[in-house]
């Protein structure tokens, strides 16, 4: 998977929808405090949904990086690949060569794909867009490709850390953290360097860098490009120490209007990694760790 569809893949799982503003218009004026509550509070109301579907990061149940050749799957404990308790002992095996891998279902178990019995054979990763899906009841599982790294990302619809959540801490919302941006475009096309936590590099399209002020001091952002028609930025701050997720946060923005860009940290949302183990999630590249204090949008989640 390259790493701007990375980056839109988590976008779309972590947060909801948003059309980008129409092009050469003028930035509408500060909503009152009323109106930014509510519509806040609808936007996290969308988000939470989409954390709570059947295929949102809470139902994350496994992720096993694949070798080259055969392993074998399912609960059994000399299993290769040792899936959750509830699935069958052997489940199947799996297959690497290079980035591909095919699966082949244990006999007497019946995955399906796309709603059609699944008898086994070459599966597509996340590479190149939608995956194939095996499902097997409430679990089912996919491959994504990171870097070298092939790996089977499992779910669980009826998974405990679904069932039991209880909704995301915010900060209240606050037109003092809906800050216009002035937008400085790049010269040249420039690749910004963004690590993950799987310890790997990732390269996305920087457009440019947001400038814009915090309590009279100047601070810089830069942003990248998620293939949706809007600005994609991976940030830190100073309440990550005690108050926010510890790795950082998201905030999607839109594109420049008459070189200038609101952003809205009250919708700065938790990355999949504060939710579970098992996502790959992109961290904060050098220059997006801010010196202050962001006290806007979700708050750390649980003990994460």
């Amino acid at each position: 998977m390259t790493p701007i569809a990375l980056a839109l893949s988590l976008a779309l799982h972590a947060a909801p929808a948003a059309q980008p503003a129409p092009r050469n218009m003028p930035q509408p004026a500060a909503p009152t405090a009323d109106d930014l509550q509510t519509s806040t509070r609808a936007w996290h109301e969308q988000r939470v949904q989409r954390l709570q579907a059947e295929d949102g990061w809470l139902t994350l149940v496994g992720l096993f990086w694949l070798k080259e050749g055969v392993q074998t799957a399912g609960s059994a404990p000399e299993s290769d690949l040792d899936f959750p308790a509830g699935t069958p002992a052997k489940l199947g095996t799996f297959t690497r060569q290079g980035n591909t891998a095919r699966f082949q279902p244990a006999p007497g178990v019946t995955f399906t794909r796309d709603g059609q019995p699944f008898t086994g054979g070459a599966l597509q990763s996340d590479e190149k867009g939608t995956p194939d899906v095996l499902k097997l009841g409430d679990v089912s599982f996919q491959l994504i490709l990171r870097g070298d790294k092939l790996g089977v990302r499992v779910r669980d619809s009826g998974a405990a850390a679904r069932k039991q959540f209880q909704g995301i801490p915010t900060y209240p919302a606050s037109n003092d953290w809906r800050i216009e941006a002035r937008f400085e475009p790049a010269q040249t096309p420039r690749m910004l360097k963004v690590p993950n936590v799987l310890g790997t590099i990732d390269e996305m399209k920087a457009p440019g860098t947001l400038v814009f002020t915090v309590a009279g001091k100047e601070h810089r952002l830069t942003p990248v490009e998620d293939g949706s028609g809007k600005l994609f930025i991976i940030f830190a701050d100073e309440t990550n120490r005690d108050a926010t997720y510890g790795a950082g946060r998201f905030l999607s923005a839109d594109m420049p209007t008459g070189g200038r860009v609101v952003l809205d940290f009250n919708r700065a949302y938790n990355p999949p990694c504060a939710f579970t183990k098992f996502a790959t999630c992109p961290l904060p590249p050098r220059g997006n760790r801010l010196a202050t204090r962001v006290e806007a949008g979700e708050k750390r989640y649980a003990d994460h």
